[in-house]
């Protein structure tokens, strides 16, 4: 059995690390083809899971992210993603990392109102126990060489992502009318 099976098992409300219910398969522009969702941030839109294709990565998804990239890998694998989250406390530090420097990133953990909270820690001690996971060593050096080595232009999405961003389908064709199209309006301008 697979641990991504044996986590799921354990049925525990992970809400409060930032993986809450939702709908499994995203439903946003910028999810991609093949994703099979793990849990949602709560706020934002923002989901994290794995992609057909990847193996065992998991991967943040973005609606309105600070960068560019609505898409990015956090793990190379589920395991390293939940001893992530036991070095971090949540997703939220997890999901940012790949836009912060290591100061920002300190900064944040440190931050008394980012403290984890007694329902995440016990959320965090039950899966640690579970597993017989430690937290990573050091998450910020890891999540910034799996970005820096992921080609994302591999990532298939829906026609509605290129639509939305504007950009030119890899198939090259052209988005359906819409038929939000109007004539031109003409105005005259008379000088009195």
């Amino acid at each position: 059995m697979t641990l991504l099976k044996q986590f799921l098992e354990l049925g525990l409300d992970c809400s409060p690390i930032g993986l809450g219910p939702g709908p499994s398969q995203g439903g946003y522009f910028c999810t991609p083809k093949g994703m099979t969702v793990l849990g949602w941030e709560g706020v934002d839109g923002i989901h994290y899971g794995r992609i057909r294709g990847y193996g065992d990565m998991v991967f943040a998804v973005n609606p309105m992210p600070a960068g560019e990239q609505h898409v990015r890998p956090l793990a190379g694998s589920f395991r390293d993603f939940l001893r992530l989250l036991l070095a971090c406390g949540s997703t939220t530090t997890l999901e940012q990392a790949g836009d912060w420097t290591r100061e920002q990133f300190d900064t944040y953990l440190r931050a008394p109102e980012n403290a984890v909270t007694p329902d995440a820690q016990a959320v965090l001690e039950r899966i640690a126990a579970a597993f017989r996971l430690t937290p990573m060593e050091d998450p910020f050096s890891y999540i910034k060489g799996v970005q820096a080595s992921f080609d994302g232009g591999k990532l298939h999405y829906t026609d509605e992502y290129y639509d939305t961003l504007g950009l030119a389908r890899p198939d090259r064709r052209e988005p359906a009318s819409q038929g939000f199209e109007f004539e031109a309006v003409v105005f005259a301008l008379e000088k009195e």
